[in-house]
């Protein structure tokens, strides 16, 4: 009966021995990653044209141009703009509309860095290595993604609240019968 205790029992033990070896160093680890790993496509890479609709009057139509716009085309951005109350007509993709260069000015004040995105990605990936959870999580393949990042969470109630205390209204938010449920 030992025997054949131990022999299971070390079995067990190569196996898991053996799982330990999978992945790499190089490897970033696995939380969640906001870009597919899958070469499938990407379903919100597509945008739906505008409906086509016969103007009042065909001469108002802007003359065609080999590579340029139509008006069905997609506007994510102006459609953004629009949605948001403010001027689509404004929206120069790539340019900062006059009427926001003050905006853009005083949110650049301390200055900007071109590469942020890629310093960003560098202190998370080094974060998520160092949080990279304990040694069961990573043998079986558990998701850390929420442990890791739990102390900057944000619960939002304790924020409105905050920001209500300070008088500061928040249209958007329920009301306070509704935040119980």
């Amino acid at each position: 009966m030992k025997v054949r205790q131990g022999i299971v029992g070390g079995a067990l033990l190569a196996a898991l021995a053996l799982s330990a070896c999978g992945g790499g160093e190089k490897a970033p680890p696995k939380l969640m990653h906001i870009r597919s790993q899958t070469r499938s496509p990407d379903e919100f890479a597509i945008l739906p044209t505008k409906p086509l609709t016969m103007p009042a009057d065909l001469k108002a139509l802007p003359d065609p141009t080999p590579g340029g716009t139509n008006i069905t085309d997609p506007t994510p951005e102006a459609d953004a703009v629009a949605a948001l109350g403010g001027n689509p007509a404004a929206v120069t993709p790539g340019k900062i509309a006059a009427a926001n260069s003050a905006l853009v000015g005083y949110a650049g004040r301390f200055g900007t860095a071109a590469d942020i995105r890629s310093v960003l990605a560098a202190e998370d990936l080094d974060f998520r290595r160092r949080h990279n959870g304990r040694l069961l999580q990573r043998l079986f393949g558990a998701n850390t993604y929420f442990s890791a990042y739990r102390p900057m969470e944000l619960d939002p109630y304790e924020e409105l609240a905050y920001w209500r205390r300070l008088g500061v209204r928040n249209v958007s938010a329920p009301p306070e019968s509704e935040q119980k449920k």
